[in-house]
């Protein structure tokens, strides 16, 4: 196992290194849930390192690079038991795909999961609104003055999407909730294939942990969407794992939750403040009732 950089606790262990080759070192039907955000091919840059897989040249590259890490992710993961990716289409521009349009960037990925051997278990849906989509892209698409000039160049705003796959399979370890809990409105909203109230803001660098020179992600994922899977698709103690950790945003909730972490980050500073967030969880000293938490926010009392 290939590692430039390690911390190894009691609960949580997170790996400085490509997660293509760290995976490796993980044994065979150990991981009970996974959940990340996976690089948008090469829409963003996130480092300079030729291994960082959104510096891939095209598409074609990303994939062919993506489908190794595909492979061990079901080789870790118990049968039986999930894994959760968040992600969005984008837009295909004209000056470097010849056309203006979308990227079925969640189509593919479900294509590359189901032909490495998982089963396409389901999907939720998350609305974003698509004004802060406009102010923030300027894309021509969501432009109102396009409505006025030629309405056939108007799209509607692009949603997140979370896709879960399940290894094949029985479960040796049966997910239960018992004695009511989740609450039947509660597990109402969270089995609605949109969620509607997703807060975008609510991610781990709006909260306290951070200072101001703190790493920033690109584009991190809401800590509200990982509370969600860790809750339908987890054990407490189980082992929840993101090759993708970035600051630690599955990891933070995992501890938070009662559930144990393996992340792992290529960039040295996303690395550093993954750990910065993870030790700052573990001297809370506090695991968060999921049940209590999701019956407060959702006002489900």
């Amino acid at each position: 196992m290939k590692v430039i950089d390690q911390i190894i606790k009691e609960k949580y262990s997170l790996y400085q290194g490509d997660c293509v080759e760290v995976i490796r070192g993980i044994p065979d039907n150990s991981i009970h849930y996974s959940i990340f955000s996976p690089p948008f091919a090469s829409l963003y840059i996130y480092s300079s390192s030729e291994r960082d897989m959104g510096n891939c040249k095209n598409d074609k590259s990303f994939y062919r690079h993506f489908k190794f890490l595909i492979k061990e992710l079901l080789r870790v993961t118990m049968p039986g038991r999930l894994l959760s990716f968040h992600c969005q289409n984008f837009s295909l521009m004209k000056e470097r795909d010849g056309a203006i349009g979308r990227k079925d960037f969640r189509g593919e990925l479900i294509k590359r999961f189901i032909k490495a051997g998982w089963i396409y278990h389901s999907e939720v849906c998350i609305w974003k609104d698509p004004v802060v989509e406009m102010q923030r892209t300027k894309a021509l698409g969501l432009l109102y003055k396009q409505l006025k000039k030629d309405s056939s160049m108007t799209r509607n705003g692009s949603p997140d999407y979370l896709v879960t796959m399940r290894k094949p399979g029985d479960n040796p370890e049966r997910i239960i909730h018992i004695h009511g809990q989740p609450p039947v409105d509660v597990w109402q909203k969270i089995a609605s294939p949109v969620w509607m109230d997703i807060n975008q803001s609510d991610t781990l660098q709006r909260k306290s942990v951070r200072k101001e020179l703190d790493e920033k992600h690109i584009c991190p994922l809401q800590l509200e969407v990982i509370r969600r899977g860790l809750l339908l698709w987890t054990n407490p103690n189980d082992i929840v794992l993101s090759p993708f950790a970035g600051i630690g945003s599955e990891g933070y909730v995992s501890l938070e939750m009662g559930r144990r972490f393996v992340g792992m980050e290529l960039k040295k500073s996303y690395y550093q403040q993954a750990v910065a967030n993870l030790k700052f969880v573990i001297r809370k000293k506090k695991i968060i009732d999921p049940v209590e938490f999701f019956m407060d926010k959702m006002k489900c009392r």
